[in-house]
């Protein structure tokens, strides 16, 4: 499959049209928050490399994340793991990205989202299923995405050592759930998501429950 190119935008931007990209990171993982950014990519000074965020290495993203920022109108919506569990992981994913899209000024005139689910915004939305990998502007907000919960991944790890959070970032694992067994769920763990809510209640995984769909 071809790189992601800069064409819908084009598309737009000749009719007075500045779109931004959305993406989030975090939505299967058993711990930690979900994380949305939203990127409106200067037209003539858009990074090289650009792609979607998972098919490239957590230094390439790193790499890419300084550039994306300086050149870029940037903004990121985070919603916890508590929220996640009292509002659902759909519903806390388009309000994060609603907060990325609002942070931006002047606001765009369209969205562009990854993905078949729309977020209730004050400008038009469009959504693009696999739009990381055929959009610049979404794919430069999955690496912003993916490299904010990384980093604050890394940072719980401090906070909560034992589980590994560096490593697997909160995803269900065979290491995350050897060390949920020994240690139980900590406050970052999303208590409404199977296999941590089957452990609560029983003590018992079950490893069907295990989410790794982002």
């Amino acid at each position: 499959m071809p790189p992601p190119d800069f064409s819908i935008e084009q598309e737009l931007i000749a009719i007075g049209q500045c779109p931004c990209g959305v993406d989030e990171a975090g939505r299967g993982p058993l711990a930690g928050p979900v994380v949305a950014a939203a990127v409106v990519l200067d037209a003539n000074n858009i990074p090289r490399g650009l792609n979607d965020s998972k098919k490239l290495t957590e230094h390439q993203r790193e790499v890419l994340y300084e550039p994306i920022m300086a050149t870029a109108r940037v903004g990121i919506g985070i919603v916890d793991a508590p929220r996640i569990d009292e509002i659902n992981i759909l519903a806390a994913t388009l309000q994060a990205m609603a907060e990325a899209v609002a942070q931006l000024s002047p606001a765009p005139a369209l969205a562009l989202v990854d993905g078949n689910r729309p977020p209730k915004l004050l400008i038009p939305v469009r959504t693009i299923v696999g739009g990381d990998a055929t959009c610049l502007s979404i794919a430069a907000a999955s690496i912003i995405a993916k490299v904010t919960r990384d980093r604050m991944m890394h940072e719980m790890e401090k906070r909560h050592p034992g589980y590994g959070f560096s490593a697997h970032k909160g995803y269900g694992t065979a290491a995350h759930l050897a060390a949920l067994q020994q240690l139980g769920p900590c406050a970052e763990h999303r208590k409404t998501f199977a296999p941590i809510a089957k452990l609560t209640i029983t003590g018992q995984f079950d490893s069907r429950g295990v989410r790794e769909d982002s």
